[in-house]
């Protein structure tokens, strides 16, 4: 099993920065692809960013977001940079297994943990 809490969101102003933090425990390896999730109200989660050795972006946050990994602190961010009202919603942290495919690294479903999900408001 793999426990995920997420911290560092709150209320920012259009423009200005903000970085997610993931901290996990439990069976997990620097193999295991992390990735972050977003969902706005009334619509459905979103694949923001993911990280295993190579880093994969949604294309409404690449140039913006960045998402790296601190193997030996088993954490990992979300640097969110430049953010827009749009980029409001409650951010997930996810995890999948080593051996999920790196083709399905976007899909919500490929991640079976999950993390209780933290609060981003941006105000324009």
């Amino acid at each position: 099993q793999v426990q995920l809490v997420e911290s560092g969101g709150g209320l920012v102003q259009a423009g200005g920065s903000l970085r997610l933090s993931c901290a996990a425990s439990g069976r997990t390896t620097s193999n295991y692809m992390m990735g972050w999730f977003r969902q706005a109200p009334g619509k459905g989660r979103e694949f923001v960013a993911t990280v295993r050795g190579a880093t994969d972006y949604a294309d409404s946050v690449k140039g913006r977001f960045t998402i790296s990994r601190d193997n030996a602190k088993n954490t990992v961010y979300l640097q969110m940079n430049s953010l827009k009202a749009d980029d409001t919603g409650v951010y997930y942290c996810a995890c999948a297994a080593d051996y999920t495919a790196w083709a399905l690294r976007r899909a919500p479903n490929s991640y079976p943990f999950w993390g209780q999900g933290t609060q981003v408001t941006v105000s324009s």
